[in-house]
């Protein structure tokens, strides 16, 4: 490969990585890791450097901390390809449809991986039905730890997949005009992602790359929900707070009780949700019309708070029966999945199978957490008897109700729908 005609200049950061192999790691400001994380997209670090800082991040447990995670993600997201926000905004305000509490934004539903499981591919599955109802920008990538990524299982779609290149920071408008779903391919976003690519691969451990991910969203500031899952239950709690921190208003972060990165089908799942409330210690006007509504002082309390509430939920909470993990895994190959995927969609598996049971319950999820499942009315469209379950389970959700707008995802064709709408319009830009 031919070297870069005018390499950059490298930058040192000694003085920093002392510091963390220093007594006092824990007091190294998150603002100064994240300035140093930066430098990898610009290709900026030595090799020795860029690997004794994620090394020394991954032994001091810095990269656990959601101050830390919460800054590094922002910086990789201003190293992004950088989305027409005014664009990406009309787009979806001409195509989004509010229900409930849901405004009409942006979602994505994602998973840290690593889990070990490799199960169906679930988190992508479940996006494809919840963009019946919601608009989505999933964000992934090609398996690194698993057998099939979200990546992979697109492509493999048969006859006609989609074609993921397509959707870039310039496309994305024109793609949201067409279809409420649009995958978000990570290379396409991170180009200065390759530079860090063969360190990662040579140190051979996890490093705070594979936590950042599901806050990489290059469109992160426009998302309305989230539902992330974590490979460890002690990560459940640093991600809800790193999404607080990142501005996150709407979120659930689950872990399955078997260290799985879904809700799990098996038995406890532990959640982690952000709730957006009124603030109580707030003095100023209620009144929006008020002169004095708004404050210039910017240590008075805020208006309204985000809370992270723990709680857990079982399959039975869904109205699902338990089923061993052994009946939804290994996951295959992205050839197998994508036959899967497409019989689930075309309603040709039985609609009690083990994987569908599995992927309605974490659609449900984020259409609980995006709020349509708050609509005390149901319009959907055909097939759609209109009948709102209002039962309330942990962490006061309709997962009940979620799952019966998730089964009406499928039965009525509209995910398919969905997915055609993707695979059409990708295939019509013209890039391969």
């Amino acid at each position: 490969m031919a070297s870069e005609p005018n390499p950059p200049l490298t930058v040192s950061i000694s003085p920093l990585l002392a510091a963390l192999a220093g007594p006092s790691s824990q007091h190294v400001p998150a603002s100064e890791i994240a300035s140093a994380l930066a430098l990898i997209f610009d290709n900026r670090l030595s090799p020795v450097q860029c690997s004794s800082l994620l090394t020394l991040l991954h032994v001091t447990k810095r990269d656990h901390d959601p101050l830390v995670i919460a800054k590094c993600a922002s910086a990789m997201r201003s190293a992004a390809a950088q989305v027409d926000r005014a664009a990406l905004r009309e787009a979806v305000r001409r195509r989004g449809h509010k229900e409930g509490s849901y405004c009409g934004g942006l979602c994505d539903v994602v998973g840290t991986g690593g889990d070990g499981h490799s199960t169906f591919n679930v988190s992508t599955t479940a996006s494809i039905l919840a963009s019946s109802l919601l608009l989505l920008s999933k964000h992934g990538n090609r398996a690194s730890s698993s057998t099939s990524g979200s990546a992979d299982l697109l492509q493999s779609i048969a006859p006609t997949g989609p074609v993921i290149e397509a959707v870039t920071a310039m496309t994305l408008p024109t793609v949201y005009k067409r279809t409420n779903y649009a995958f978000l391919f990570a290379p396409k976003f991170h180009p200065g992602m390759r530079h860090v690519a063969p360190i990662r691969k040579d140190l051979g451990f996890r490093t705070i790359f594979n936590l950042l991910g599901p806050l990489a969203n290059p469109v992160e500031g426009m998302i309305e929900a989230h539902v992330v899952g974590v490979a460890h239950r002690a990560l459940g709690p640093v991600f809800a707070e790193a999404l607080r921190l990142s501005g996150a208003k709407k979120a659930l972060v689950v872990c399955g009780a078997e260290d799985l990165d879904e809700i799990s089908c098996a038995g406890i799942t532990y959640c982690w949700r952000l709730v957006e409330r009124a603030n109580p210690a707030f003095r100023g006007s209620e009144n929006e019309q008020d002169d004095e509504y708004t404050t210039s002082d910017e240590e008075a309390a805020p208006r309204r708070i985000v809370e992270i509430e723990a709680f857990e939920l079982q399959p039975a909470d869904f109205g699902l029966p338990a089923h061993a993990l052994a009946e939804v895994l290994p996951g295959k190959m992205p050839k197998e999945n994508a036959e899967t995927l497409m019989r689930l969609l075309r309603k040709e598996l039985p609609r009690n199978d083990p994987v569908v049971h599995f992927v309605l319950m974490n659609t449900a999820a984020l259409f609980v957490v995006a709020g349509v499942c708050d609509a005390e009315e149901s319009e959907m469209g055909g097939g759609d008897d209109g009948r709102v379950v209002k039962d309330k389970g942990p962490g006061g959700g309709r997962w009940k109700e979620g799952v019966r707008r998730a089964r009406w995802a499928i039965e009525s064709g509209e995910a398919l729908r969905a997915l055609e709408g993707y695979v059409e319009v990708t295939n019509s830009l013209g890039i391969r």
